[in-house]
């Protein structure tokens, strides 16, 4: 596997998400799949063209490695490829993408001061419309650079410092479950008001999809874009004032700052 650059371990919802879209990006040729299940990465490996091989194999061979587990498995993945890694004399980057551990905490469970990145993509990046936060440590520019653009295939990477990538992921890895209640409940309204299931979930999401592009393409604060549709005494400043009193904001902002916490405490365990 000499013309190995990207190696996942893990191929679950989000490893193999990114997987697709580095294939996409840059060429099945040069992606591997690792799984604990390897029916499950094989089945990927067949849908990309990339190849299969068993976690040792990935992880003595690849440029970057994505450690596609979760916080709680990540100490065990690494103790068990550590003596693989400390063998290798290549240079090699780190990619981690579980919420709330640290570079500095990925380098001990790994047994070496290895090139870390810490990326934390969402769950739209399966079509190319994600987040992935992105903040690296000990790579050099070029191995920067080929990551960043790899990634670019799953949606837009934003770089930030370490200290930030916790608080990015309240807000953009766990903000599609918070939208999917919205949509779901604008929908649920909908059909209340007597339109048939399928069709409110279809608007509600074009809704929100069209209204986040408005605001994206035109620059403008949500607030004044929301100004433009409510009329004086109108339906829409009547629906608005019905969310104040459900306290909608407030209830999103304690999302975010719940989901933050509670990130947070993952990263202690």
């Amino acid at each position: 596997m000499k013309d190995v650059i990207f190696g996942f371990l893990g191929t679950g919802n989000m490893g193999g998400a990114l997987a697709s879209a580095v294939s996409k990006k840059t060429s099945p040729a040069a992606v591997v799949l690792s799984n604990r299940t390897r029916a499950k990465a094989e089945a990927l490996a067949d849908k990309l063209g990339c190849a299969v091989a068993e976690n040792a194999e990935t992880a003595e061979s690849a440029k970057f490695l994505f450690l596609g587990v979760k916080p709680q498995g990540m100490r065990e993945l690494l103790a068990s490829l550590s003596d693989v890694l400390g063998a290798r004399k290549d240079r090699f980057v780190l990619v981690t993408m579980a919420a709330g551990l640290t570079v500095k905490t990925i380098r001990e469970m790994a047994g070496g001061d290895y090139p870390v990145a810490r990326i934390m993509p969402n769950t739209p990046a399966a079509v190319g419309e994600g987040v992935i936060l992105y903040a690296a440590d000990g790579l050099t520019d070029e191995e920067d650079g080929t990551l960043r653009d790899a990634l670019s295939g799953a949606g837009q990477v934003i770089v930030l410092p370490e200290e930030k990538i916790d608080a990015g992921s309240a807000l953009s890895g766990c903000g599609p479950a918070f939208v999917c209640m919205m949509i779901e409940a604008l929908a649920d309204g909908a059909v209340a008001c007597g339109l048939p299931r399928a069709l409110a979930l279809s608007a509600a999401a074009q809704t929100l999809k069209g209204t986040a592009s408005l605001m994206l393409e035109t620059g403008k604060h949500p607030g004044a874009l929301k100004d433009e549709v409510c009329s004086p005494g109108g339906s829409t400043i009547e629906g608005v004032r019905t969310l104040e009193e459900g306290a909608l904001r407030a209830s999103c902002i304690d999302a975010v700052i719940a989901a933050y916490e509670k990130t947070k405490e993952l990263g202690k365990q």
